[in-house]
């Protein structure tokens, strides 16, 4: 096996092929094939290799015949090779120059890890900031806490206002032309929640219960419907009834409805949304520090990635999001509408953050091995037994899942992650 590194980001591997490597290949690839070989005279699956050959050609099964004696030569190049391959091989070989008297070349290029030239990466400045509760911010929690407890009753008398929940049937035309999904009956909309296009809530405050109305709005240029994008439309709108949310009242009786383990005053109510949210407060902070360590290290290394590492985790990515997709039982299509975005829209933003990710993860990867971080035993016994416990799974079925290379991969990264962090400079808030 020849070996050749091609620039930083691809490797070349030539193997030899010898007459009787490739007579093995073409006894396999004949193999494969006869059952489905029909010739008449010959029962199907039963026909003589030198029929087959006189009539279809030794040609025809080369291309079987390659794939066969390039797998036999495909671990040799994972067990001898110096350099991290990251993805499938562009395959050469001259099949002008395949015989079955002589050897022939079969080359193989693979896409490589790339070498990282770190730059500064310990010491990123970041600033302090008050993780300090205020009680404006508990009264906020409390607020919405009622909020969620609410009842709607039924509006008696009074015009429709801001805040109230309107229930309406309404149709929307472009150009006199009715348009799909622009119709609904006894829709529940509070106004004011943003959940229609631009003025359309606003439009109908001031109606009274019975009322019918039309209203004109214009879609938004950058609409994710491309038909309606930009267009004026005409919606027809009946006001069925006006509803009005009525809040609890903060006492201890609702603090016990709500059935929170020890928690039966309001007092104590209080306490525990300020130790949530100081909670919340301490663990966006640490995301915050590590998102700054990390692009400084980021941001100051130098490494040029394999195109194929991106289009790989790009596929990742859409496959992970297709996957939540079916599992709320929606088209992937119109999954990626209710995101906002077109598909091409869809498309360029999984392709930076898989660029984000590749980059970041070959980033970290260079400073583990630069800082030769350790992993203990214990480390890798405690991560298996935190994968079982999180996925609800037996740890024999984890450790047959997932090897321990990989979980010294996940340790080693997760400690790179601490190492950052420890080592960021807090400065004060001007």
């Amino acid at each position: 096996m020849k070996f050749e590194k091609l620039g930083t980001n691809y490797a070349k591997f030539t193997f030899e092929i010898t007459p009787k490597v490739f007579a093995e290949g073409l006894d396999y690839a004949f193999d494969k094939v006869k059952k489905d070989i029909e010739v008449k005279g010959f029962r199907k699956g039963h026909v003589p290799r030198n029929v087959y050959e006189n009539r279809f050609g030794v040609e025809s099964l080369y291309e079987e015949a390659l794939n066969y004696v390039i797998a036999q030569n495909y671990q040799k190049v994972f067990e001898e090779s110096t350099v991290i391959i990251v993805g499938e091989p562009k395959i050469d070989v001259d099949i002008k120059k395949i015989t079955l008297e002589k050897p022939f070349e079969v080359s193989l290029t693979f896409p490589v890890k790339p070498d990282v030239k770190l730059g500064a990466y310990v010491g990123a400045e970041v600033e302090k900031k008050d993780l300090t509760v205020s009680e404006e911010e508990i009264e906020q929690e409390i607020q919405m806490l009622l909020s969620r407890n609410s009842q709607l009753v039924l509006k008696e008398a009074g015009a429709l206002e801001n805040g109230d929940t309107a229930i309406i049937d309404f149709e929307g035309f472009v150009d006199g032309e009715a348009f799909a999904g622009g119709k609904a009956e006894n829709h529940q909309l509070k106004i004011g929640s943003n959940q229609f296009i631009p003025g359309f809530e606003e439009k109908l405050v001031g109606m009274n219960t019975g009322e019918e109305k039309e209203i004109k709005v214009e879609f938004p240029k950058d609409y994710h419907e491309k038909s309606l994008a930009g267009q004026e439309a005409v919606f027809k709108v009946k006001l069925h009834e006006i509803k009005q949310e009525v809040k609890e009242q903060l006492t201890d009786e609702f603090v016990k409805s709500l059935k929170r383990d020890k928690i039966e005053t309001v007092d104590q109510l209080k306490t525990d949304i300020e130790e949530n949210l100081a909670a919340q407060k301490t663990t966006s902070e640490k995301n915050r520090i590590v998102g700054a360590a990390v692009k400084f290290a980021v941001d100051n290394a130098n490494v040029d990635i394999p195109f194929e590492m991106i289009e790989q985790e790009q596929k990742n990515i859409r496959s992970s999001i297709e996957q939540q997709a079916k599992q709320y039982g929606i088209e992937f299509e119109m999954y990626v509408q209710f995101s906002g975005m077109t598909m091409e829209q869809f498309e360029a933003e999984i392709g930076r953050q898989a660029q984000e990710r590749v980059l970041t993860s070959l980033v970290i990867d260079a400073i583990a091995e630069k800082e030769a971080l350790p992993v203990a035993e214990e480390e890798i016994k405690d991560k298996y037994e935190e994968i079982a416990k999180l996925y609800n799974m037996d740890l024999k079925e984890v450790k047959k899942q997932l090897t321990e290379e990989v979980i010294i991969k996940e340790v080693r990264f997760s400690k790179t992650i601490d190492f950052l962090e420890e080592n960021i400079k807090e400065i004060d808030q001007e």
